[in-house]
Order: structure tokens, then sequence, then C-alpha cells
């Protein structure tokens, strides 16, 4: 089993920047494709980004495209997203989450292909 923790949320003003992390538990953090979700205030979750368990390719929602990077360190078993030039609808709680290990197929942004999920943490952007 997969245990993941994030960190590094917090509040914000238009523009800022934040770093969020993505601790998972296990040796086996390098075999995991990692995704990103949010969820705002009675709002359903929507798909961030992710990143491939081989770490050669990342995807991202349209709406922080260029703003946002996911990047991963396996040495630390942490997965990061670099929130650049934020806004304020980017106020959410932010999830990481992970699918089956060596996951390839296509569904990298459905909620319901991610079988281990994080706590959560809040990133409040103000304007």
């Amino acid at each position: 089993q997969v245990q993941l923790v994030e960190s590094g949320g917090g509040l914000v003003q238009a523009g800022g920047s934040l770093r969020l992390s993505c601790a998972a538990s296990g040796r086996t953090f390098s075999s995991y494709t990692m995704g990103w979700f949010r969820q705002a205030p009675g709002m359903e979750l929507e798909f961030v980004g992710t990143i491939t368990w081989s770490g050669s390719s990342t995807y991202y929602a349209d709406s922080v495209k260029g703003r946002f990077t996911i990047s991963r360190d396996n040495a630390k078993n942490t997965v990061y997203l670099q929130m650049n030039t934020l806004k304020p609808e980017d106020t959410a709680v932010y999830y990481c989450a992970a699918p089956i290990a060596f996951y390839t197929g296509s569904g990298y942004y459905r909620t319901a292909t991610y079988k281990y999920w994080g706590q959560g943490t809040q990133v409040t952007v103000s304007s």
C-alpha cells in the first residue's frame, strides 16, 4: 500500500508562487505515475496535472498550463507541484494521488483512475 502526505499550502497574493510537496511511503515510488487534483468550495474534484512513473512526460489542465510545473525526486519519494502566477480561481484544496504501479493508460485525468490519495493541503489566493 501507498501513503501520501501533501504539504506546502498556504495563503498567497495573486501573482505569487507556492510549491506543494507530496511525500510517499515505501521504496516503490518510482513505479507510480502521480497526479495532482484540486477541489474548490462547492465544486467537484478537477484534474490539475500528472507526471508519469518514468518521469519523461507531464500533462496539465488547460487552466494551469504554463503556470504550474510537476516534477519528482525519486530519491526522496516526493513529487512537487510548483505553482507560479497564482490566481484567485486557483484557491482550492490540492490533493496528490497515485494509481496502480506502472500505470500506462489514458485515464490519467480521471479521479476514478487513482487508488491512493493524500489528505489534501489548502491553497488560498487573495486578490
